[in-house]
């Protein structure tokens, strides 16, 4: 299973990304060892996930999450909801 997640910074930005273990990942974001952007703006907080079947199809999603703007985005948590 994978996964594609959206997760709330310390600053308020947004990051999206994708894994195939979501509790494992947010915690290495949490550890200052995540993504390049996310290590300076730790600690993170999950505000969305969706699942994926393949890692094909959470690239695809992935990329499309990070085309919306902010505010497409906050629809998008606040549906998920």
């Amino acid at each position: 299973m994978y996964y594609v997640y959206i997760i709330e910074c310390k600053d308020k930005t947004l990051y999206t990304g994708w894994t195939v273990n979501l509790e494992k990942r947010l915690a290495r974001h949490n550890e200052g060892k995540g993504a390049k952007y996310t290590r300076s703006r730790y600690p993170v907080q999950l505000k969305y996930f969706e699942r994926a079947t393949s890692k094909s199809e959470a690239c695809r999603r992935e990329y499309e999450i990070k085309q919306m703007s902010r505010a497409e985005k906050i629809k998008l948590i606040n549906f998920g909801k």
